[in-house]
């Protein structure tokens, strides 16, 4: 059985072939594009996947897509429309992925669509050679959910708790980046790369972004961040708390003390830290002792 699997339309579009449960070949479209995280329909990615299979689009079996349009956008139409956005978008469409697959893949047969962090969750877990695994995603978020926890045996793989947006390990981190001036699903790693450098002087101010709750949840303090239709991930609060505003992109890194790399560490120490309690609580429900975790970014 020959299946094309998407991912598309968000960041860092890619393609992967799966021929009776291996992998045979995988790409992302920035590759042909040299569009870094290009985020369109991965035509070229698509393509190379079916030659590098040796395959024509008739000798696939399903196409299968990352995530759910229509829960995400049950999501999307939940957090409301974004400050200074235009009323009439694509993401109203919830069929638009469909639509796309059929008219430039030219793909007519089964399309299979799956949860978000479930598609994580199968990444690590069925490529790791475990024969059974504790399962751990972290994420900004996919339809709802920001973090799941799950366990695998054999090929059984089951999703049994979950952190629902907003709170979110991923969107916390990706908050910060944006407040010192990095780009957002693009500079989190220059704030992991800056993090060892540093002497964590902000950690009184960033305990009070993050509280843990009881069988794996948490929650952020959500006056301080703004994901829910707003212009930018945090508020003026933020600002506040570390008692400097937000870097602008353009500026000097020196010219900003929150962003001087000294004060990287406590967004590095403080996220791994929560990285750690979501491990200790899917230990806590008896999972086998190997870990399969998927991070997209660095928290």
């Amino acid at each position: 059985m020959n299946i094309l699997g998407i991912s598309a339309f968000y960041h860092d579009s890619s393609c992967c072939l799966l021929r009776d449960g291996k992998l045979v070949a995988a790409a992302e479209e920035e590759r042909f594009s040299r569009r870094k995280h290009d985020a369109g329909l991965p035509v070229e990615a698509f393509r190379y996947c079916l030659r590098a299979g040796g395959l024509d689009l008739v000798d696939l079996d399903a196409v299968a897509y990352y995530e759910s349009p229509v829960k995400k956008l049950s999501r999307q139409l939940w957090a409301g429309q974004a400050k200074g956005g235009e009323v009439d978008l694509p993401w109203l469409d919830a069929l638009q992925v469909e639509r796309a697959i059929g008219e430039r893949l030219g793909w007519d047969g089964p399309l299979l669509q799956f949860d978000h962090h479930a598609s994580h969750a199968a990444s690590g877990y069925y490529f790791s050679g475990f024969e059974g695994a504790a399962v751990l995603t972290v994420d900004g978020v996919g339809e709802w959910a920001t973090t799941t926890y799950g366990r695998g045996e054999g090929a059984s793989l089951d999703l049994f708790e979950e952190v629902e947006f907003p709170h979110s390990l991923g969107l916390f981190y990706s908050a910060i980046t944006g407040y010192l001036g990095f780009r957002v699903n693009s500079g989190e790693y220059k704030v992991m790369g800056l993090a060892p450098y540093g002497k964590p002087r902000y950690l009184a101010q960033m305990e009070e972004l993050l509280f843990d709750g009881p069988a794996g949840q948490f929650e952020l303090a959500m006056e301080f961040f703004d994901f829910v239709g707003g212009e930018r991930m945090f508020t003026e609060r933020l600002c506040e708390l570390f008692g400097h505003p937000a870097r602008r992109a353009e500026a000097a890194i020196e010219s900003h003390p929150s962003a001087d790399p000294r004060a990287d560490p406590v967004v590095q120490g403080r996220v791994p830290g929560a990285g750690d309690r979501r491990k200790a609580a899917l230990h806590g429900w008896g999972s086998c002792p190997q870990l399969c975790r998927q991070r997209p970014y660095s928290p």
